[in-house]
């Protein structure tokens, strides 16, 4: 079956002059231009092309790749606009369309944006929307807690960062969870924070489990080492530059500042942090050479 919009493995049917057509199944031959045709291609064998409408709306074939295909997300430049709505770069000769009933806000040329590429029912033209919610799940029923994920930023929002979650839901990094900067388009490794009630996803750059705790700790001892066993950065250091020292947040660097100073390893005044030497442990009598 023919899938428009995705990669697809199709026979050769026959060869003319400006290129070769394929088998297209119920959709019947569709052509592949000469300048996508691979060398030595001869009728029987299987060629693997993207599938799309071009500027007639007429099927056709390339061996090019787009940056992205349908049922996917991608951040995408504008190249033009004009009175059915704006177009984006995505790779190919056609430039995407993004009807402007399908723009969350007025798209401007220049600007990228993330959005969701999508096959109209109706035309069976390939299109894109800004309205991401609208074709992706801002609930989870299957994701669970700490879980590792790909995110790609979306947008801004006044409570943080939405973000695309695994190309499938869209999450939400809240402005205390922010550590680093962001911006749309951006693609990075992130952790489900948890499920809320509602079942909407809230993430995390970080993930906060013991052995995270743990290397943290071992990192803050071995920097203070490498240091003379100080360091002026405090916990009310700015959170930039503890970010660019240890590549965690403010807060879960204060957090275990404070896990280090309550088990005696370091001291924290106002101005820096000190590495306190560990005294040694008496050694046991068991172990003591004895005369009878």
């Amino acid at each position: 079956m023919l899938n428009i919009g995705k990669i697809n493995h199709l026979q050769v049917v026959k060869s003319v002059d400006f290129g070769i057509y394929l088998d297209g199944g119920e959709f019947g031959e569709i052509l592949l231009p000469a300048r996508y045709v691979p060398a030595e291609c001869s009728p029987g064998e299987s060629v693997e092309v993207f599938i799309y409408r071009d500027s007639e709306d007429r099927l056709i074939a390339t061996t090019e790749t787009p940056y992205a295909m349908v049922d996917q997300c991608a951040c995408l430049k504008v190249v033009a606009i004009n009175k059915i709505g704006a177009f984006l770069d995505w790779g190919l000769l056609k430039d995407l369309l993004v009807p402007f009933s399908e723009q969350r806000k007025p798209m401007e040329v220049g600007n990228a944006y993330v959005v969701f590429l999508y096959l109209d029912g109706e035309t069976d033209r390939i299109a894109a929307s800004t309205r991401l919610s609208d074709h992706l799940s801002e609930k989870s029923f299957y994701f669970k807690p700490q879980q590792a994920v790909d995110l790609l930023i979306s947008n801004r929002t006044d409570m943080g960062y939405q973000a695309v979650v695994d190309g499938t839901h869209l999450g939400l990094i809240y402005d205390n969870e922010i550590f680093q900067p962001l911006r749309v388009g951006q693609k990075l490794r992130g952790h489900i924070k948890q499920i809320r009630p509602d079942q909407k996803i809230d993430l995390s750059l970080q993930l906060d489990d013991q052995s995270t705790r743990n290397a943290l700790a071992s990192q803050i001892l071995d920097y203070l080492r490498a240091h003379d066993g100080t360091t002026t950065l405090t916990d009310k250091s700015p959170p930039e530059a503890i970010y660019k020292t240890f590549g965690v947040s403010k807060k879960k660097y204060k957090k275990e500042l404070g896990g280090l100073y309550r088990s005696k390893r370091i001291l924290i005044e106002k101005e820096k942090i000190t590495l306190l030497s560990q005294p040694q442990e008496p050694s046991s009598p068991w172990r003591q050479d004895k005369k009878p």
